[in-house]
């Protein structure tokens, strides 16, 4: 009778769901002819509401770039799609992703919609012209969110930062906002149920919808000035960042108990 009433909710949080994507469907049609402001709050209701469905909760730490804040590029570890619904539902902005995902139902078209900018990964010549994209961008005062790892991870490690799409950091003397991502369970343990590694989306999205709730965790640090500095060492430095800021305990906001990483 449990088992059979928890499928019943997690058909009906499903139901939702796909009517909420319809919903970002017919607002993507005038989304783009909107002001810049309006957007951002289109994109941070829809996003939001995307979190309520799946039973995502947050939790903000550290100081996210202000509305002063004319050029900031967001550098995140990478362990979800849900990364993306996390980050605009906090601060508002545009991605950087794979070529691929422009032709996937849907969500290529929502992603084409509201302004991502598409890299193709296997051509490493169309690296200039996704750093000149982003640059332009920052430049219109817009934020840009990139992951440098280049793929997800298990949630519980880091891995490499790539130093290729910081350039555009440099071009636009953009402020570097580095933001550690961590997902709990409902128990303060790092949430298997949200890594979105060798698992479908559809198998990602059952395993979410099986969990009573997750708790999303982005841990902003002090930002870093673009100016002055190479690709490289802005690369090590967001890097560090992110990585000591996943060192430190997350406080479960069920529980009160401090979370830590495993141990590599």
């Amino acid at each position: 009778m449990i088992k059979h009433t928890s499928q019943n909710i997690r058909s009906f949080r499903l139901f939702r769901l796909l009517l909420h994507v319809l919903w970002g469907i017919l607002q993507s049609i005038v989304y783009p002819h909107f002001p810049l402001d309006k957007q951002h709050r289109m994109m941070q209701n829809w996003a939001a509401g995307i979190l309520k469905i799946l039973n995502i909760r947050l939790q903000t730490i550290g100081n996210k770039p202000g509305p002063d804040i004319q050029r900031a590029l967001l550098v995140a570890n990478h362990v979800s799609w849900l990364d993306i619904c996390v980050m605009i539902t906090v601060c508002p902005t545009q991605f950087v992703a794979k070529s691929e995902i422009r032709d996937w139902p849907v969500i290529g078209f929502l992603c084409r919609r509201v302004g991502t900018l598409f890299i193709k990964r296997a051509k490493r010549s169309d690296t200039l012209r996704i750093n000149q994209d982003i640059s332009h961008v920052l430049k219109k005062g817009e934020r840009v969110c990139i992951f440098p790892e280049g793929r997800t991870s298990d949630g519980a490690q880091i891995r490499h930062f790539h130093a290729s799409l910081l350039q555009s950091a440099i071009d636009a003397q953009a402020m570097i906002y580095p933001v550690a991502i961590r997902y709990l369970d409902n128990n303060g343990q790092i949430s298997e149920a949200a890594a979105y590694t060798n698992v479908t989306l559809i198998e990602s999205l059952r395993n979410i919808l099986k969990q009573p709730y997750i708790e999303a965790v982005l841990m902003f640090t002090d930002a870093i000035p673009g100016k002055n500095k190479n690709r490289r060492e802005l690369t090590r430095l967001a890097e560090e960042a992110v990585s000591n800021s996943l060192e430190q305990p997350v406080y479960h906001t069920e529980s009160g108990k401090p979370s830590y990483l495993p141990s590599a």
